[in-house]
């Protein structure tokens, strides 16, 4: 909301500036209910008392809900999957209904059919024919639709061959309810073998940390799985969530920014035996490369994580997540090791996975190291210069020094040789 709302400001501002230097107006683009019902007119103190509203939590679940959605219609179209995505008690509750209602139903059509042919004005004739036999009321008949319908038969109410209605029915019945077992059976089976619970093995660190690792500033996470049934073909990715207005004055909540966790490299595939760290290169690329430590607290992101990978028992695909917001990210910390190596084989210390220590971390952002890398790196550039030209500078004067000794002694030879002569 304080972000909504400092855009808001920021918008009211530019659109100001550009009615008086342009004769252009842009328009001030509307803002979500949520920003234009609340405005705080103290940003700072209101700002620093409200907490950061989470795009996903750190459960996984994402925190966003559809209001205002009127082609409901579109839901029915998918039928299926709209039964799967229900809950378990509504889910239930439709399975158990579906049932009730189509064993009622035909059993009410069985009843019809018994009374219209006069079958039950002739219960205990042995001379009739009924087109059901033992079939004397709707409970019976009740009774009858389950049996045919489950196939259970029991062998006391039986179809007669002297009802075509009844066996048309028979063969309607036994379509329709083979369909409806298929329907519902299916929509279990599925609902059953989700693999939102496998994801609840999946972990991640309660914190991300920042800190140097060989030579470069590192934005860091650790993921583990705590069963020993592997996830196949493991990936992982992060998202940047950060509200942003561009240069046209369009402002864009919770815009999605990648953040590269070893995609170029092949290090986003992980073989996810023991916990690893995943490290993020904070680079020119990177949306943390202007961030420092002073300026982190201020800034409203979140850092969504996403773990995905087939399930190894049953093939199917699984996805966690997680997500850090500024307040869950240690500048200047390291993860404590968690694996250990005893007699014969590896293990993991889980009383450990969230744990973290302080190590030496510069203050500055990113650019700040590199600038003053660059500005490090300019007077030694500077000095090897200066010494090559006071080199060579050097020999020329010596070159120019042998040069007159050979003239002098060119000169003190040829004198010598006049004097002899004379």
């Amino acid at each position: 909301v304080c972000l909504f709302s400092t855009a808001a400001n920021v918008l009211e501002e530019d659109s100001m500036e550009q009615d008086i230097e342009s004769p252009v107006t842009f328009h001030q683009p509307k803002l979500p209910k949520q920003a234009r019902e609340d405005l705080p007119k103290n940003l700072s103190k209101e700002c620093a008392k409200r907490k950061i509203q989470r795009y996903v939590r750190k459960d996984g679940k994402c925190n966003v809900h559809h209001g205002n959605v009127r082609e409901t219609y579109r839901y029915l179209t998918d039928i299926f999957t709209t039964l799967v995505d229900l809950k378990w008690r509504f889910n239930l509750l439709i399975f158990v209904m579906v049932y009730t209602v189509t064993w009622l139903f035909f059993g009410m059509i069985w009843w019809l059919i018994a009374y219209m042919r006069g079958d039950m004005d002739h219960i205990g004739d042995s001379t009739w024919t009924p087109c059901v036999s033992n079939l004397n009321g709707f409970v019976s008949a009740f009774l009858f639709s389950i049996e045919t319908e489950t196939t259970i038969g029991y062998g006391y109410r039986v179809i007669t061959d002297k009802c075509p209605e009844g066996i048309i029915l028979l063969l309607v019945q036994s379509v329709l309810g083979s369909i409806v077992n298929a329907f519902m059976v299916g929509c279990m089976f599925v609902k059953i073998s989700q693999p939102k619970k496998r994801a609840e093995t999946l972990v991640f660190s309660t914190n991300a940390v920042i800190s140097m690792r060989d030579g470069k500033l590192c934005l860091m996470f650790r993921v583990g799985d705590l069963r020993n049934s592997h996830i196949v073909e493991a990936s992982i990715r992060a998202k940047l969530i950060k509200s942003k207005q561009t240069k046209e004055g369009e402002f864009i909540p919770l815009n999605q920014t990648d953040i590269n966790v070893g995609y170029y490299t092949g290090d986003d595939r992980l073989f996810l035996v023991s916990p690893l760290i995943i490290s993020h290169e904070i680079n020119q690329q990177s949306p943390f490369w202007e961030i420092s430590k002073a300026q982190l607290p201020k800034e409203e992101l979140e850092i969504v994580v996403i773990l995905e990978g087939m399930v190894e028992a049953t093939g199917m695909t699984c996805q966690a997540r997680s997500s850090y917001i500024t307040s869950e990210i240690l500048w200047g910390y390291r993860f404590t090791p968690v694996l250990t190596l005893e007699d014969g084989f590896y293990e993991v210390d889980y009383n450990s996975f969230h744990e973290t220590y302080e190590t030496n971390t510069p203050v500055y952002s990113a650019k700040e190291l590199a600038e003053m890398a660059s500005r490090a790196e300019l007077p030694l550039t500077w000095s090897v210069s200066s010494k090559l030209d006071q080199h060579a500078e050097l020999e020329t004067e010596e070159e120019e020094k042998n040069q007159e000794d050979q003239n002098e002694r060119n000169g003190d030879v040829a004198n010598l040789e006049n004097e002899s002569k004379v």
